[in-house]
């Protein structure tokens, strides 16, 4: 083994929610290039609006709507954006209280440097051109005349608007670099040779794959790598009905657990080579090598017969 590896990863999927009268009210309005806030019990405006009163608990409806310019209570530089960013060249988080609000909204200021931003100093909103009713639809802020707070007296609104956005869609993701470690290294490092590897502790004498370094059970070293599979067995699965993004699967299909031959320990992998309602617990499996023959890509029937119950119960 020449090293550790490491790789840049990615974690990404779409956060789908629906929306209450005030978070619809309040997306549909920046669609509009309106601005709207609740007021609480206490009589503070809330930009963005929320739908409990952080105080009390109760539900909030009372819309108001406050003007698009403001003051920046607090900042941060940021000199290298990431990709999804409001602005793709340097630019200031800041909170901006906005004229008639009582607490701060979270945004990009469009700035020359961090030399040119300040607390106290009046931005006002920079509207997208083209706007779908999200917080993008404020493409950022800008700076905007002298270091005076407007006195705006907050307007009750209705929250009326034609055709109201009801619902959103997020993406989530995060890259980072993984490194698997040492004993995940040399996991790796076997499948490319279509072994599986796992990893002994020398104390309750389970095997663990993939390993993991040390016995989670016993908290010691697992330093004794034992050859373990291919085949397995499947001790659970289930059906999985939600095609993902980017991945060249047909729905519905199988993701099981598979307790490989010697191991005391099940991993995941998808079922294929059969239709997904014949996969049942206990079915026997080898693995199908993925094209550049690195990494299992599925697990699919042997032929033999079930693994009686009592082999795997104790791996469900």
């Amino acid at each position: 083994m020449s090293g550790v590896l490491s790789a840049p990863l990615v974690i990404e999927f779409p956060f789908t929610r629906s929306l209450g009268p005030v978070q619809s009210a309040f997306l549909t309005g920046l669609r509009e290039e309106t601005v709207l806030g609740v007021r609480a019990s206490d009589g503070r405006v809330l930009v963005p609006p929320v739908e409990y009163d952080p105080v009390t608990a109760c539900e909030v409806r009372e819309l108001v709507e406050v003007g698009s310019a403001g003051t920046v209570t607090t900042w941060a530089w940021n000199p290298a954006p990431r990709r999804g960013q409001p602005l793709q060249h340097p630019f200031a988080w800041v909170l901006v209280r906005l004229d008639g609000a009582g607490t701060g909204l979270l945004h990009a200021l469009d700035a020359a440097g961090p030399g040119a931003v300040r607390t106290g100093m009046r931005v006002r909103i920079r509207w997208a051109g083209e706007r779908t009713g999200a917080i993008t639809d404020i493409a950022c802020f800008e700076p905007y005349g002298e270091d005076v707070r407007a006195v705006v007296e907050p307007r009750p609104h209705s929250g009326g608007f034609t055709d109201p956005v009801t619902g959103l869609v997020a993406p989530a993701r995060l890259d980072y670099s993984y490194s698997p470690g040492r004993a995940q290294t040399r996991f790796l490092a076997a499948l490319a040779d279509h072994r599986m590897l796992g990893e002994r502790c020398p104390s309750c004498r389970k095997v663990y794959v993939p390993p993991r370094g040390a016995c989670p059970t016993c908290g010691v070293a697992t330093d004794e790598q034992v050859e373990t599979g291919p085949r397995g067995t499947v001790t659970t699965f289930c059906i999985v009905n939600i095609k993902a993004r980017n991945l060249d699967i047909e729905v519905p299909y199988i993701y099981a657990h598979i307790a490989l031959d010697g191991a005391d320990l099940a991993l995941h992998g998808r079922i294929g080579g059969i239709p997904y309602d014949q996969v049942r617990m206990g079915m026997r499996v080898e693995p199908v090598w993925s094209a550049d023959g690195r990494y299992p890509d599925h697990y699919r029937p042997t032929g033999e017969p079930d693994a009686d119950y009592d082999t795997y119960r104790e791996l469900l």
